[in-house]
């Protein structure tokens, strides 16, 4: 098959002729249709991130393609089924702590690193194997429409976020990195499980002003100056009453004290859920004050990736139309222009934009 490989970290991805997945037992092949870059996937093979990516690889996280050929095991895929490939491979001997690794994009220790030995290769490909637990029927779908359908990809993160912090109908959240690209599909996400308000900060004015257009009086934006002590005051005057839940998204370079002064507007008994990559790639780490957590009994829980059940759950969401993939606009690329495809998820920046790789 055709593959876009990433040979070295600072080089560009060349288009080659590799061997075709070999199907095993408990796994399934996916002709991929499309398969999004990431916005930051530049920063990813340049080497920038740092991310545990063992080379040459072929990238490319998740992708939306048709079944191609399942296992022994498998009793419910078909062949030519449309399905949402998940990249979030887990050990099946981890018990309650497997490990894990990002197929085609990253490893999270020692383990993950032994995962991608064999599920390393991810999407920009014309097929991927994958565990059989991780591929997920969309049911018909336009072949058209395919690679709207990469905007799962992009929803789950929040909606694990989200899930972690047991949102309920009716509560009010506030999605700190709200105007990025995880953050902005967290607003949708949180509208479409019932949020009754939520509070989007951000500095960048016409993406504040897009959500509030977007998505209506639900949204309340708030304009951060980057004084600590005056943004929180923003953020909770923005707020129709308490802040139930806080959601941080920021993206490395953001500071610690912009997730603080979100995180700190959260109500008594109140919930923070950290998502974002403030701290990983050095710089302050984030401090909270300890009789503010003891004394407001507030929740704090990290939450890397999402739940297994995410998937079709949000599969759910998206075929009932509480979630609304139309919102996406998507910008396609072939296969043999997946360098372009990556520069371009750079300059856009995400925020309800697909950039889509078609193998």
């Amino acid at each position: 098959m055709r593959a876009a490989v990433l040979t070295e970290f600072g080089t560009p991805l060349t288009v080659q002729t590799v061997p075709d997945p070999v199907l095993g037992t408990g796994e399934v092949v996916v002709d991929v249709v499309a398969a999004g870059v990431l916005p930051y996937a530049a920063e990813v093979f340049s080497g920038e991130r740092s991310y545990a990516l063992t080379l040459p690889v072929v990238p490319g996280a998740g992708a939306v393609g048709r079944v191609r050929a399942v296992g022994p095991d498998a009793t419910r895929l078909a062949v030519g089924d449309w399905v949402s490939v998940d990249p979030t491979v887990r050990s099946r001997d981890g018990g309650p702590t497997p490990d894990i690794t990002l197929q085609g994009l990253s490893g999270r220790g020692d383990g993950g690193l032994r995962l991608q030995r064999h599920f390393g290769h991810g999407s920009y490909a014309e097929q991927v194997l994958a565990p059989t637990e991780n591929v997920h029927p969309l049911g018909p779908i336009d072949p058209a429409e395919a690679g709207r359908w990469c905007a799962l990809r992009l929803c789950l993160v929040p909606f694990g976020g989200l899930l972690a912090g047991d949102l309920r109908p009716g509560e009010t959240v506030l999605i700190s990195g709200a105007t990025g690209n995880f953050g902005s599909a967290g607003v949708a996400v949180a509208l479409a499980l019932g949020a009754g308000c939520v509070v989007a900060p951000g500095r960048d004015e016409r993406m504040l002003a897009a959500l509030a257009d977007r998505f209506g009086p639900r949204v309340r934006t708030v304009r951060l100056c980057g004084d600590e002590d005056d943004d929180r005051r923003r953020m909770r005057a923005a707020a129709p009453g308490p802040i139930d839940l806080v959601l941080d998204l920021l993206p490395p370079a953001a500071p610690a004290t912009a997730v603080r002064a979100a995180a700190m507007t959260v109500r008594e008994f109140g919930r923070v859920v950290l998502m974002g990559g403030v701290g990983m790639l050095g710089g302050a780490d984030l401090a909270l004050p300890y009789p503010w957590l003891m004394r407001d009994s507030i929740t704090v829980r990290g939450q890397w990736m999402y739940p297994q059940e995410a998937n079709l759950r949000l599969i759910n969401l998206a075929r009932s139309g509480l979630l609304d993939l139309d919102a996406f606009e998507v910008t396609e690329f072939g296969l043999d222009a997946v360098n372009r495809a990556v520069a371009h998820a750079a300059e856009t920046g995400g925020r309800f934009r697909l950039t889509v790789v078609r193998p």
